[in-house]
């Protein structure tokens, strides 16, 4: 198991690296993670490669018993660089080129840009390929990250064209399945189709959601052939990874495709940013472990986790006494196998000075210090446990095509996708549920999944529909959210099909009309008068509740109603729920409000018999296997599990109960 910080001593005065890794090393720390913003130091002039400064730095973190992880230092490229080929530059959307002074302005669609960072990649991991402290290479630094994915220059104008090219063969082929007819956007070649940039009005949805696998495939080419660089060039005994940022479904990548090329997957884990007045909520938080667990099906590195406050220019929460550890132990109960904080000393120059790490500027080892070091003598001896496997009985499916094709289309302006996903996992994770966030063309059917929780799924093709059906039939149960099945894999609306369109005969509904709901504006559900529940036992429904986001106006062919729009003009079904061979499907028309959609979770994890553990408002406890359980408080207030008393903020691993599981 390793544990340890991001530790940047290129940063630093050479005197204090020694007082750095004591100081590491006195945390229980056994890792550093360095080098990966450091290219100019490896080659400060064009061809002149010198890794000497981290020879010494390697050499020096061996003596203290800490091993390396090396970052590849593609995302900051040197100056000289960007001076020789200013084509290796990003370009906005108004055409604004993104001049050299931050990080990853780099295209990924240049040649140049490529065989460069090719070349210092090679060379570096050649260098320390026979290194035993150095077992893993970290390639770039979180890929795609702060709009970094999206490129609209001239060479990738090009590569988009070709892109479409191959993928249609024929012009007529491209025109036919976009519908170019309308606005008389026909096109007589490839070179005529434009990249979307801003317009009058909008693009074709069909090249928008082309636009987005292109770019998803200019930055997962990149990230693979790094790999491949790397793969390569490094010893036996070293690993590949990259470190995933947040904001997973704000990107123009598919990160399942990219963590392919990965022996491993590793989180940068903020739980607060910038100015956040508070942390995001503890699902969201928890989501972000289940969506990396997901990637691969394998438990995940932190190579980035919070310990002080954080900010590039605007600065806001500060994380409270424990509050860290608790995030920390958080991670560790839902995957993250190995874990380095975000980092070892504050920076006092460039635009970080202001992301506090876990010695601030007074250069005083203080309360995060003994607060980090609290955490890697506690958590180490659970090193075993960690590497046991996670298995969930709840999967929630999202499709990158699908989040692609709603930014292209929003539809409702109080739609995100985000939100729309934790409507449906914040139920099921307040019940202490294990759950799985995977890709939809995942195979689920010999997972062990009792149940599939399907958010605003509009791509929905036959072959989709028909693994659905399948897992229904054998007893599963499927929860979709509204606008479910209305397109094809082209962002084309079906034709002639009543939606929710390829899975209708599963939910055993068909959509008679739909409204979008403006931000603030809901409208009311009743609870249908003799409504069937599940059982056994079913939970206690509310009588009435809300609906916000959209209303999809439900007729069952098949399905029960559990709850009608309250309004004289359109009382049609807004919930329902139909039988399907051995198992059930429930449509969810809306954006069901909490006590409805916590009824609906309670009543599935009772009948299909599903682990959850009941606690208090606030207090995580999540299962690792049948012997342990990781308690969390994420409140500021005194809380109770069991008889145990919960400080604010506590965060322990208890011996497991065998009684009242669920």
């Amino acid at each position: 198991m390793y544990l340890g910080v991001d530790y940047y001593p290129d940063y630093w005065p050479e005197e204090l690296v020694e007082e750095d890794l004591e100081g590491i090393a006195r945390l229980g720390a056994n890792i550093v993670r360095i080098g990966e913003f450091a290219w100019h130091r490896m080659e400060p002039r064009e061809g002149e490669f010198d890794f000497s400064f981290f020879n010494e730095i390697v050499r020096r973190a061996k003596e203290k018993g800490l091993a390396v992880m090396f970052g590849t230092p593609t995302a900051t490229f040197p100056a000289w660089l960007a001076k020789k080929h200013p084509t290796i530059l990003s370009e906005d959307e108004n055409g604004s080129v993104r001049v050299f002074g931050g990080r990853r302005q780099y295209c990924f669609n240049s040649a140049e840009y490529r065989e460069y960072s090719g070349r210092i990649t090679r060379k570096l991991v050649e260098h320390y390929r026979s290194e035993p402290s150095i077992i893993s290479w970290q390639i770039d630094n979180e890929l795609g990250h702060e709009g970094s994915d999206m490129c609209y220059c001239g060479q990738c104008h090009s590569a988009f064209q070709k892109f479409l090219q191959d993928k249609y063969i024929d012009i007529d082929a491209l025109n036919e399945t976009y519908g170019t007819i309308f606005w008389g956007q026909t096109y007589n070649g490839f070179d005529e189709i434009p990249i979307p940039k801003k317009t009058i009005t909008t693009h074709n949805p069909s090249l928008q959601l082309d636009w987005a696998r292109f770019r998803s495939r200019s930055v997962n080419g990149y990230a693979e052939e790094m790999a491949a660089i790397v793969r390569a060039s490094k010893g036996e005994h070293q690993t590949v990874t990259t470190n995933v940022s947040g904001g997973f479904f704000g990107k123009w990548f598919d990160h399942a495709e990219q963590a392919e090329a990965l022996d491993f997957v590793s989180y940068d884990n903020y739980p607060v940013w910038g100015g956040l007045a508070e942390p995001i909520t503890p699902a969201a938080i928890a989501l972000g472990h289940d969506f990396n667990r997901g990637l691969k099906g394998k438990n995940f590195w932190i190579v980035e986790e919070l310990m002080g406050a954080q900010g590039h220019d605007v600065i806001g929460y500060l994380p409270r006494p424990n509050q860290a550890k608790m995030w920390s132990f958080q991670a560790f109960a839902h995957g993250c196998s190995d874990m380095l904080y975000f980092c070892w000393r504050s920076m006092n120059r460039g635009a970080e000075q202001f992301c506090l790490g876990i010695v601030d500027h007074d250069n005083q080892q203080g309360r995060k210090y003994k607060e980090a070091q609290s955490v890697f003598t506690e958590i180490a001896p659970y090193a075993d446990l960690l590497q046991t496997e996670i298995k969930a009985e709840v999967a929630v499916l999202y499709d990158y095509d699908n989040v692609w094709s709603w930014r292209s289309q929003r539809q409702s302006e109080a739609f995100d996708f985000t939100n729309e996903l934790l409507r449906l996992y914040d139920p099921f994770f307040r019940l202490n549920c294990a759950i799985d966030v995977i890709p939809a063309n995942r195979d689920f059917s010999e997972a062990g999944y009792k149940v599939l929780l399907i958010p605003a799924l509009q791509i929905v093709d036959e072959r989709l529909a028909g693994r659905l059906e399948a897992f229904a039939a054998a007893g599963g149960t499927v929860v979709f959210s509204f606008r479910t099945g209305l397109r094809d894999k082209n962002n084309n609306v079906y034709f002639g099909r009543p939606f929710p369109g390829t899975v209708a005969t599963l939910c055993g509904v068909r959509v008679e009309a739909s409204e979008a709901l403006s931000i603030g504006r809901s409208v009311p559900i009743v609870r249908e008068a003799g409504a069937s529940q599940a059982s056994p036992p079913a939970a206690e429904w509310p009588a009435r509740s809300s609906c916000e986001v959209w209303r999809d106006l439900l007729l069952p062919t098949t399905a029960d109603v559990l709850y009608r729009y309250e309004d004289p003009f359109f009382s049609e079904a807004a919930v329902t729920r139909n039988s399907y061979g051995q198992g059930d499907v429930y449509y969810v028309g809306g954006g069901l409000a909490e006590d409805v959609l916590d009824a609906l979770a309670q009543t599935i994890v009772n009948a299909r018999e599903i682990c959850h553990i009941e606690s208090e408002p606030g207090v995580e406890v999540y299962a690792r296997g049948s012997e342990y359980w990781f308690v969390l408080n994420h409140t500021p207030e005194e809380k109770s599990f069991r008889g145990t008393r919960l400080p604010p903020y506590a965060s322990f691993i208890m011996k497991a109960e065998a009684a009242g599981r669920g």
